[in-house]
């Protein structure tokens, strides 16, 4: 099956870089029964491994599921905390886990109104969507200090991380 998409030039980012601190912020935070709001310090806290924060399209998109496929076969969840984030609910959040047969090892922050993506300089417009912002899809592997030890933001959409580059960080 051959799909039929524009692809969007997004230009650079103004992202935080490798070796500063990640903003910090408390959104609800899905986990296998319900969510809560945590924030992402008290993840990156209370974690033995490195903690992989994804920044993916809204849940139901095309890449998100592509995303959450790659990141789900590859395991990365034996090497590091890894914890997602859309402008998905968490119902959405909690259908997107269970689709994936992931709810036990992954879990997924709800960010409706995208301030999470403006507070990282990665907030886009939805194309073909007025008024709808997302994030941009980047990954960030953090220190438990949320320090950032790799990043990656797409220059445009749709855009996949190199899962391979991603991996050697954990």
């Amino acid at each position: 099956m051959e799909l039929e998409f524009d692809v969007i030039d997004l230009g650079p980012a103004d992202a935080p870089a490798e070796g500063e601190q990640a903003p910090d912020f408390t959104r609800p935070l899905v986990n296998d029964e319900y969510w809560e709001d945590v924030a992402l310090s008290d993840v990156c806290e209370a974690s033995d491994d490195p903690v992989v924060l994804v920044f993916h399209p809204m849940d139901g998109a095309f890449p998100a599921t592509y995303v959450w496929n790659e990141i789900r076969d590859r395991a990365w969840h034996e090497s590091a905390t890894v914890v997602g984030l859309s402008i998905s609910t968490p119902y959405a959040h909690t259908d997107l886990l269970d689709e994936r047969g992931i709810a036990d090892d992954y879990r997924l922050y709800s960010d409706p109104g995208n301030g999470v993506a403006e507070q990282y300089g990665i907030a886009m417009e939805t194309d073909g969507m007025a008024g709808i912002e997302e994030p941009r899809p980047a990954v960030f592997v953090l220190g438990d200090d949320r320090r950032i030890e790799y990043a990656w933001v797409g220059e445009e959409w749709p855009s996949f991380p190199d899962y391979d580059v991603v991996e050697a960080q954990l």
